[in-house]
């Protein structure tokens, strides 16, 4: 680097403001609620001294994707404090902050609290929607009456289903209910949050899921933009090991911004962002070149003489593979020219780092892991990236091996509930056919989930698809667990797009930004103290199914949105003539104890969680792990554990094309080739549709690509780097005090602020000082913050951290709730961009941005 780009990556102290959080006490708005503090002091038991005389009860947390086992304290019928489930394999009573959080969050006096409806018929950001207090049955009879209007025209592919965060009795709202209603329009937010993060798994080892990384036994941690303990799958286990880790293995973290990980790691390595493939791809140049392939695993020459040499083609015929397939073709393709020396021209991480990286990986080998994250693979050209950091765990041999990574162990469950398709009438068979309007599966939307061509989602193109009305209107909407409004890209779209649609009813457990554009309100029971569900997460070597139950009485006349809700709508789509779905839950999806249909909402919603979870304690599941005597052990426990993952389960068996883990990817071949032959065109024009540079048979291996930048890098010379607070509780905690007053456990960020975190380099060039109101601008928008001056941050890029600019969700999520937001979203100035093979929505690395004193 040159010294005006320099950092010292070795420094660990982290400069912290002493913003005062009693601004937090200025709430605003037009609702009459008490204030938070007073609602969780009146919330606590009577008799604060008691010890040992309240119950816990299990539940689980869905504050982000680790979905971790939880038991909730009750007194005097009050949820007072959260732990880890001790019955979990994965996290015993470990825990991490959002847990915390659950509990403002429940007795929120912002919460939604009886179902409201739409007075005013404008749309927009600055109209206020007038809602009014309506009952649950005159919202089931609007709801209603909007699908059966649908229906009589035979448009029923007209309504559409958008789902946020869910459990596992999704499946009859999300899809079952959608066909049987005639639409093809079950969008789930899966796009919006990792897809293709799936890619380089799926198509190298047959794994379209998430890993668990082996960190007890591990001896090198290589993490491309991943933070384990803050903001990664199963953080309660990863913080609660992470001291002993770093005792017994080297970590190095790859990240634009110094991470609450990278702030503890052995090496911090500040890449651009969008440079994470050529590093990852020098690595294994230098490795091969060295020799330090894990060769019980990928295979050797034949004579034992290592022929990789930089610039220089190799004969594959010399080459005998094990468990592995295409190394040399990879190195004939790509990897002889990406020497550290070529890498470090794109990254400007010096060439000695990225060989040392390569030996100590090599030496360390299998026993070492590369984790991956959204960061840099939720970028424009993202699937290659994800191919070549998980290429680096097949090379080294880590793929199921002790101290690498593997898949959740198999958990047997009842994954969806029967068929709907024997109770759909003309209309909805008809409906079904129709394309969806994420428009999936077209010549510049392969979303290649499990290789079929249109086998994802695309859920931020429903915006583009609904302006556009392409393939058609939507005029209905249920929507539930979601805030697209506010998480997408480019928020001025989904704003644009839900203007459009007649009618929209959201579930939902405060009034949100999406809730804003909606006709209907109906409240939402808390997930983890009001809801039955069921989960299943994975890490320390175990999967785990935990449960949702309620365990205080429901605060407000809230509902359940994935059980009690289709079951009150299929109810009065009867009472009015159509009654396929009422049909169809009273028939199929009955009490496995009893074999009896619900008696009402409230039974059938832990209904839907024993038929999903039957196989655990129902049938004897010891062959997969736990015992269970029966249902009511399972309710009390909370938790059924797998056996321990047996390492190298998958070697000579992995599910792709070859059986082998696939370094030249004849699955990925055959998925383009596919979705190619499907438009009639050939491969290399799905890659120019799809946004990528690449030609020829560099397709099927992990190669580079330039990232794709948004904005003339004069106007617009930083690049924003988006972060996720260790706070964000899926979106969902912004309406927190605690949120706000303890930001600071974000590196870099001032408890009660939002800031925009700056390297002094950058500052000075600007004119810039600590605590100076900004203006971040793209080609997009703009939103204002503080600037914070830090050298946690690479120069050139700004950092800022997701979860604030709420101007709605509650009074203290806005500064004036409805008009006003506190701090800036990161998503109104992010462009929408797409990773076009997997669906997937970019957030990075194309994000040029300019900053103004405002």
């Amino acid at each position: 680097m040159k010294n005006d780009k320099s950092i010292d990556r070795t420094r660990r102290h982290l400069l912290k403001g002493t913003a005062a959080s009693s601004v937090l006490l200025g709430l605003g708005g037009g609702f009459l609620f008490q204030p938070v503090a007073e609602a969780m002091e009146q919330a606590l038991p009577k008799v604060d001294l008691r010890t040992g005389t309240g119950t816990w009860v299990p539940t689980t947390c869905q504050g982000c994707t680790s979905w971790c086992a939880k038991q909730v304290y009750i007194m005097d019928g009050r949820a007072t404090k959260v732990r880890g489930n001790p019955h979990s394999k994965i996290h015993d009573t470990s825990s991490c902050p959002r847990q915390h959080l659950g509990l403002q969050m429940v007795y929120d006096p912002d919460r939604l609290r009886v179902p409201m409806m739409r007075t005013n018929p404008k749309k927009g950001r600055g109209e206020d929607p007038k809602f009014v207090p309506i009952s649950w049955d005159k919202a089931m009879e609007m709801l209603a009456d909007q699908i059966l209007a649908l229906r009589s025209k035979n448009e029923s592919h007209k309504y559409a289903l958008l789902r946020g965060r869910y459990s596992l009795v999704n499946d009859l709202l999300y899809k079952q209910m959608t066909n049987l209603i005639g639409s093809p329009n079950n969008i789930s937010h899966s796009a919006i949050c990792a897809e293709s993060h799936k890619m380089g798994p799926y198509f190298q080892d047959g794994n379209w899921g998430y890993n668990q990384y082996d960190v007890k036994h591990t001896k090198y941690i290589l993490s491309f933009g991943a933070d384990p303990i803050a903001s990664n799958r199963q953080v309660s286990h990863y913080s609660s090991e992470w001291g002993n880790t770093l005792d017994r293995a080297k970590v190095v973290v790859v990240d634009p911004r110094l991470s609450a990980s990278a702030a503890k790691a052995h090496l911090w390595v500040p890449v651009e962002t969008g440079q994470d493939a050529a590093l990852a791809l020098a690595i294994a140049h230098e490795a091969m070149v060295a020799g330090l392939w894990h060769k019980p695993f990928v295979g050797d020459f034949k004579d034992g003489k290592n022929r990789f040499k930089a610039g220089q083609q190799v004969d594959a015929s010399q080459f005998e593979a094990r468990h592995t397939h295409g190394l040399v073709e990879w190195w004939n393709l790509e990897l002889n020219r990406c020497s550290a020396d070529w890498a470090a021209e794109i990254t400007s991480i010096d060439a000695d780092t990225i060989r040392t990286i390569a030996r100590d990986m090599g030496a360390a080998a299998p026993a070492i892991q590369v984790w991956t994250s959204r960061g840099p693979t939720m970028q424009v050209r993202g699937s290659y990236t994800s191919l070549a950091c998980h290429a680096l765990n097949g090379l080294f041999g880590a793929i199921d091996s002790q101290g690498g990574l593997f898949p959740y162990n198999k958990a047997p469950l009842n994954k969806s509930f029967p068929s709907a398709k024997p109770y759909l009438d003309d209309v909805a068979k008809a409906g079904v056919k129709q394309e969806k309007i994420d428009q999936r599966g077209r010549l510049g939307f392969p979303a290649l989930k499990k290789g079929k061509s249109g086998g994802g989602v695309v859920t931020d193109n429903v915006a583009n698809a609904i302006n556009a009305g392409d393939p058609y209107d939507i005029e209905v909407m249920l929507a539930y667990f979601n805030n697209f409004v506010y998480s997408a890209p480019e928020t001025q779209r989904w704003e644009q797009a839900l203007s459009k649609v007649k009618f929209i009813a959201h579930v939902t457990t405060n009034v949100s930004e999406f809730s804003w554009f909606s006709d209907l309100l109906l409240p939402a029971n808390h997930h983890m103290f009001e809801k039955w569900g069921v989960l299943s997460a994975a890490g320390n070597g175990h999967s785990h199914v935990s449960i949702q139950r309620p365990s205080i009485q429901r605060l407000y006349d809230t509902r359940q949105d994935e059980t009690e809700v289709p079951y009150l709508l299929a109810k009065k789509l009867a009472e009015k003539g159509f009654d396929a779905p009422w049909r169809y839950i009273n028939e199929q999806i009955l009490d496995p104890e009893t074999g009896k249909p619900a008696a009402d909402e409230a039974q059938f919603a832990e209904i839907a969680v024993k038929y999903v979870t039957a196989p655990l304690w129902q049938q004897d599941a010891s062959k997969y792990g736990d015992k269970l005597s029966g249902w009511q052990e399972f309710v009390e426990k909370g938790v059924w554990n797998s056996k321990p993952y047996p390492y190298q389960a998958r070697w000579g068996k992995f599910k792709t094309a070859t059986g082998q883990f696939e370094f030249y990817s004849e699955t990925l071949k055959k998925a383009l080739a596919g979705h190619a032959e499907k438009h009639g065109v050939s491969v290399d024009e799905v890659m120019a549709a799809s946004e990528y540079a690449v030609s020829g048979e560099k397709a099927f291996v992990p190669h580079y690509e330039a990232p794709v930048r948004v904005g003339d890098a004069e106007q617009f010379p930083l690049l924003l780097v988006d972060q996720k607070s260790r706070l964000n509780h899926e979106g969902r905690s912004a309406n927190t005090t605690w949120a706000h007053a303890f930001n600071d456990v974000n590196p870099g960020d001032v408890a009660g602020q939002d800031s925009a975190k700056i390297n002094p380099v950058d500052a000075r060039k600007l004119g810039l000082k600590d605590g100076d109101r900004i203006r971040l601008v793209s080609d997009v928008g703009s939103i204002e913050c503080v600037a914070r001056l830090w050298e946690g941050v690479r120069p050139g890029s700004v950092a800022k951290c997701f979860g604030h600019g709420h101007y709605a969700y509650g009074r203290v999520a806005a500064e004036v709730f409805g008009k006003k937001p506190r701090g800036g979203n990161n998503n109104d100035i992010i462009p929408s961009r797409f990773d076009r093979l997997s669906g997937a929505s970019a957030y990075y690395g194309h994000i040029r941005i300019r900053i103004e004193k405002a």
